[in-house]
């Protein structure tokens, strides 16, 4: 039997994001940090330490579809792990975000703050919570965007959890498609100044 370590129970810090997040809409901006942290690992260190080994997400799949036996754990399609579909399902994630961006600059300059979490970019989530008064308004939107791409995620990782294997969404989460490509553009420019230097 593998021995646990710290990182094995980081599962917990998804569930209590998503959990505090429903309650208070500011806590949403405590996601920055699993959107900013394997970014910043892929440019320091060049590899995708967080991904294979950090990611609340991942141990929260692991967690649910392995131990819990809640995955089919069949094999995802091949179109599934495709750069075609990978970097498509990225350029749509970016988009989103982007779009996301803008509603928060728009509130920022006076438009009415929209008190809403939008789940898998179409559905309004009925739940009123608290929090986005207390705080300026464009500070509010940015949370309640994040939130919804947050959840978002999740959702479709647990869909493709059960469909398929665990760790499904690692294959086509927007996140690792952006760490690889970082990596491999540190690496090339690595391989690139060794060759320089013969």
């Amino acid at each position: 039997m593998r021995k646990k370590h710290w990182y094995d129970y980081l599962w917990i810090s998804a569930v209590s994001y998503l959990f505090l997040g429903l309650f208070n809409i500011i806590f949403a901006w405590l996601g920055m940090i699993f959107f900013i942290t394997p970014l910043l690992i892929a440019i320091l260190k060049g590899n995708k330490a967080y991904c294979n080994k950090y990611c609340d997400r991942s141990k929260l799949l692991e967690l649910l579809g392995g131990k819990f036996s809640l995955s089919l754990d069949i094999v995802p399609p091949v179109f599934l792990r495709s750069a075609w579909f990978r970097y498509g399902f990225l350029t749509f994630f970016m988009t989103m975000f982007s779009l996301m961006v803008y509603n928060t600059y728009k509130v920022f300059t006076g438009v009415s703050l929209s008190k809403n979490v939008i789940l898998l970019w179409v559905f309004r989530l009925p739940w009123t919570e608290t929090g986005a008064d207390a705080v300026t308004p464009w500070v509010a939107q940015y949370a309640y965007g994040f939130y919804g791409v947050m959840l978002t995620s999740t959702i479709l990782g647990l869909i493709t959890m059960v469909i398929f294997r665990p760790r499904t969404w690692c294959v086509y989460c927007p996140m690792g498609t952006m760490t690889q490509t970082i990596c491999k553009i540190k690496h090339r420019k690595e391989t690139q100044e060794k060759f320089k230097m013969l």
